[in-house]
């Protein structure tokens, strides 16, 4: 039997922990987001740190 056909016969149980958490997480915007290259997803980032500050900053004024 070859490697790589060991490989494909193993069947693993799901992880019932990992099994939880992905009914939480929205696939489709992970998708979307590989899609762009890496430097669209740094300006992305950057984008929302900026906006994360400005409402930090909004937050402390409003005080």
């Amino acid at each position: 039997m070859t490697e790589k056909r060991q490989r494909s016969e193993i069947q693993l149980d799901p992880d019932p922990v990992i099994e939880a958490y992905k009914r939480d997480v929205d696939r489709t915007l992970l998708r979307e987001n590989l899609k762009l290259s890496v430097d669209e997803r740094f300006r992305k980032l950057m984008a929302l740190q900026r906006f994360a500050e400005e409402l930090r900053r909004a937050g402390r004024a409003g005080r």
